[in-house]
């Protein structure tokens, strides 16, 4: 029987055949992502180029695992353990009788079982690629629905510059007014976010204002006067001479940006599987369980962004006070973040999608390894309910958490060049290049006229680090 099994003993056109399937499947992958960077290149996407070529990195790592799995199969299966050791932390109910069967087919010592059996092993080795396939597909598709939702905006945006070009117009008609002030002269969308959030006295009181928070992330989450406030003291800020800034753009990109960092899985990642593999006991219910921690942290972050975004209308209210004041003061500051971190939200969504995707991917694994009758999958309620919170998940982080995220971590005092386009990038290289011809003519000396370079698109560098690298230049007059 044995020697039936091996290759010398299978017909030609059979090998042939698996091989020819195996190998077109893989080139036809490998084509696609070569033409999607392709594509992303020809689209100057370079934030998603350089997601793509993370993810072409995590599938080498699982080509790399598979690879190991398969070279060492034959030692791991000629490991001998005693058969009482593997009598508890079972996922599911055994008969020993048949396992010291099996055990005494390969061991050679009596009592004596495999450390792992060649079907184990190979269950194993589907599961690594099954996880890190339904981690790159939800990935995908949080960033994808999200973008989609956040899309949506644009109209909004379309609105502000409409507003804001008849207001330059009107501007330059009557010889007054400057670009700083017409994003000011926007009170009413800062007089409307006041109102929506930070209304009443109650909203004071950090229990109810936590509570509408966390309510509000299922409702209306951003709503058009959360977008146009933030949006103005955005650009009041960062863009004062800029009233038509496009925001939504420099949102959109940011987001892409920093995809590459959610499609990665990390090692503390790996140890997380390792953690749950071995909390799996038969009659724990581990995965239904594990289930709500994703959705916990989702809640979390949510209720925490918008809590932000109601932080910021009560700092405007209290601006008012002060009658100096033209419009209310919205303040963006990492201060309101846990820990002044806000890329740690970041973390948070990446770890909330690898285990939700870990929860999707082994029900998966187990529905086309053992069935759904299996005891790995437990009573059907469990199962069928871990599917339900996974698909919610999903969709939350998707729709509310991710905009949610775009619109409040990307307005604080870090501005990434990245998100503004090549146009800037080229303005402000060019700019220097201009400001260098009439020094060099009027013989300046080299020395005289280092500076910084202009960071590439894919650096995250800050709008003050340009400013510094301007300032430079300026400073060295001719």
């Amino acid at each position: 029987m044995g020697e039936e099994a091996k290759l010398a003993f299978t017909p030609t056109w059979v090998v042939a055949i698996v091989c020819l399937v195996i190998v077109s499947i893989s080139l036809a992958a490998e084509r696609f992502l070569h033409y999607l960077g392709k594509y992303l290149k020809r689209k100057k996407q370079k934030a998603l180029f350089s997601a793509l070529q993370r993810l072409k990195e995590e599938l080498m790592l699982l080509g790399f695992i598979s690879f190991v799995l398969s070279l060492s199969q034959g030692f791991i299966v000629s490991i001998c353990i005693p058969e009482t050791s593997t009598g508890f932390m079972l996922p599911c109910k055994r008969d020993n009788h048949r396992v010291a069967e099996e055990g005494a087919k390969i061991c050679k010592k009596k009592g004596d079982v495999p450390l792992l059996s060649l079907e184990a092993l190979h269950q194993l080795h589907i599961f690594i690629f099954v996880l890190g396939l339904v981690h790159v597909v939800f990935c995908a598709a949080t960033i994808l629905f999200g973008g989609a939702k956040m899309r949506k905006w644009k109209h909004w945006e379309t609105e502000i510059h409409g507003e804001v070009q008849e207001k330059l117009q009107q501007a330059k008609i009557e010889g007054k007014g400057t670009p700083s002030s017409i994003v000011v002269r926007h009170r009413d969308h800062q007089d409307e976010f006041v109102r929506e959030r930070a209304k009443g006295f109650r909203m004071k009181l950090a229990v109810v204002s936590w509570i509408t928070s966390f309510l509000k992330q299922f409702h209306d989450s951003v709503s058009k006067s959360d977008y146009e406030a933030l949006r103005s003291a955005f650009v009041v800020i960062h863009y004062p001479q800029k009233p038509d800034f496009d925001f939504h753009k420099y949102m959109i990109r940011a987001v892409e940006h920093e995809f590459k960092r959610v499609v990665g899985i990390s090692w503390y990642m790996w140890l997380f599987v390792i953690f749950f593999l071995l909390l799996n006991i038969n009659g724990w219910h581990t995965y239904f369980w594990l289930a709500f921690l994703p959705l916990f942290l989702l809640l979390i972050v949510g209720a925490k962004l918008e809590h932000i975004i109601t932080r910021l209308a009560q700092e405007a209210a209290a601006s008012l006070s002060n009658d100096t004041e033209e419009a209310p003061k919205i303040k963006p500051s990492k201060d309101h973040f846990w820990f002044h971190k806000p890329e740690l939200v970041l973390h948070l969504i990446h770890f909330i999608l690898f285990q939700n995707s870990f929860e999707i991917g082994f029900f998966f694994w187990v529905l086309v390894s053992e069935g759904f009758g299996s005891c790995m999958m437990e009573q059907k309620p469990y199962a069928i309910s871990r599917l339900v919170i996974g698909v919610i998940i999903e969709v939350i982080c998707s729709y509310i958490t991710l905009p949610l995220y775009a619109i409040v971590t990307h307005m604080t005092g870090e501005i990434k060049l990245h998100g503004l386009g090549s146009g800037v990038h080229e303005g402000v290289h060019g700019w220097l290049a201009e400001r260098k011809k009439p020094e060099e003519q009027s013989g300046s000396s080299p020395n005289m006229l280092m500076a910084p370079a202009p960071p590439v698109l894919d650096e995250i560098v800050t709008v003050d680090d340009v400013a510094v690298a301007a300032t430079a230049v300026v400073g060295q007059g001719p």
